[in-house]
């Protein structure tokens, strides 16, 4: 069986993403290495891509503000509403997209 090594490591991506309580990553936040993936975004291709360090689409979606650094808004947003987020670990970064709340 041939498999794409770019598939086989997407997959191995998607089995290190979850979801996450907010307040178990606001540490990533305080060191500044805690980035928000936009909704509209694959959170699994967003990190492939950062792991391949695929600069010029990185780019793109920064200029169009759909990944960037966690906001002090919006990590007070995710603290007061405790809030449940997917995150992924593509070291240094922990990208994050919210999902819900916590109950």
């Amino acid at each position: 069986m041939n498999t794409n090594p770019g598939e086989t490591f997407r997959a191995k991506i998607n089995l290190e993403t979850s979801k996450i309580a907010w307040k178990e990553l606001q540490r990533f936040f305080a060191g500044g290495t805690a980035l928000m993936v936009s909704a509209d975004l694959d959170l699994v291709e967003v990190a492939f891509q950062m792991s391949e360090d695929n600069v010029e689409q990185i780019q793109q979606w920064a200029m169009a503000g759909k990944v960037a650094r966690v906001s002090d808004e919006q990590a007070r947003e995710w603290a007061e509403t405790d809030a449940l987020v997917w995150a992924v670990v593509v070291s240094p970064w922990v990208l994050v997209q919210p999902v819900g709340r916590l109950h």
